[in-house]
C-alpha cells in the first residue's frame, strides 16, 4: 500500500484546486508552500508576495499577514526612511516596507538569533523583486546593538513583553518614527499605569505606551489589524512632532 495521501500523488495542477477548496485560516502557524499556491491566483500585491513565500516553504502563515496588515498600514503613513524591524524573525516586515516604498533605500533585521531560513525567504522575494538585492541586511544581535537614526522608521512586531517597550525607548531617544505590534503583557515588567481596575492588562499597557509617546512629543495612532489573523492585533504608531500632549 502506497505512503503517500490521495493529494500528494496528485499532479501540480490538480493540487492548487485541493488546496484552495481546504479551509484556510489567516492565523495558523503551518508554513506557506507550493502546495498553497492555488489560495494566492490573483494580481495583486499580497498574491505577489505570497507566491514568493510558497516558494520559499519556511514562513508560517500567520507571520505573512501580519507582517502585510502592518507594512500597508503604516506605509499609508509615512514614507521613505530606513526601515529598522527590530525581533524581526525572518524579515519580511522589514522587505514589505520596501516593496511597498522604493524611496527607502534600505532596511535592516535584527533578531537575536536570526533564523537560517530568513535567507531562503530573501532570496524567493529577490527572484521576484530584483531590486531588493544588497538593500536588506540582516543582524544577529540584540535589539540595542544597532544605531537609530532620526530619518529611520523603527517597527517590531510581537516583540514578547518588555521588547516592545525597548524597541519603543529607542525610538524615542533618537526622535525616530515608530511602529509596534506588541504581544505578551507583562505586568511585573510593563506598566499598566495602575489602570487594569478598569481594563485587563493588557489594554492598561498598551494605553500607558501610547501615553508615553504623546509625553515625548509623538503624534500618535491607535489601529488593529484584522482578529482573525491574532487577537494581539493593537498597532500603535508615532511620528516625533514637538507636541507634549499631557
Amino acid at each position: 500500500m502506497s505512503g503517500f495521501s490521495r493529494t500528494e500523488s496528485l499532479p501540480p495542477s490538480q493540487l492548487a484546486t485541493v488546496s484552495s477548496r481546504v479551509g484556510f485560516s489567516p492565523a495558523s502557524r503551518n508554513r506557506l508552500t507550493d502546495y498553497d499556491l492555488g489560495r494566492f491566483p490573483g494580481d495583486t500585491l499580497l498574491d505577489h508576495v505570497a507566491r514568493a513565500a510558497c516558494h520559499a516553504a519556511c514562513l508560517p502563515r500567520k507571520e505573512l499577514y501580519e507582517a502585510w496588515e502592518t507594512a500597508r498600514r503604516v506605509r499609508r503613513l509615512f514614507r521613505g526612511g530606513r526601515i529598522v524591524d527590530l525581533a524581526a524573525g525572518h524579515g519580511l516586515l522589514a522587505q514589505l516596507m520596501l516593496i511597498l516604498d522604493d524611496t527607502s533605500p534600505q532596511a535592516v533585521a535584527v533578531d537575536q538569533v536570526v533564523p537560517p531560513s530568513a535567507a531562503t525567504l530573501h532570496r524567493a522575494l529577490v527572484d521576484r523583486w530584483p531590486r531588493l538585492a544588497g538593500r536588506i541586511g540582516f543582524l544577529g544581535s540584540p535589539l540595542d546593538a544597532v544605531l537609530i537614526r532620526p530619518t529611520d522608521i523603527v517597527m517590531s512586531i510581537h516583540a514578547c513583553g518588555a521588547l516592545t517597550d525597548l524597541v519603543l525607548e529607542r525610538a524615542i531617544a533618537a526622535r525616530a518614527r515608530v511602529a509596534v505590534l506588541p504581544c505578551c503583557h507583562d505586568v511585573a515588567r510593563s506598566d499598566p499605569g495602575g489602570l487594569s481596575g478598569w481594563m485587563n492588562d493588557a489594554l492598561a499597557i498598551d494605553v500607558m505606551r501610547s501615553r508615553r509617546l504623546a509625553s515625548a512629543g509623538y503624534r500618535i495612532w491607535t489601529q488593529v489589524i484584522p482578529g482573525e489573523i491574532t487577537p494581539k492585533n493593537r498597532l500603535l504608531i508615532g511620528v516625533f512632532d514637538g507636541t507634549v500632549s499631557s
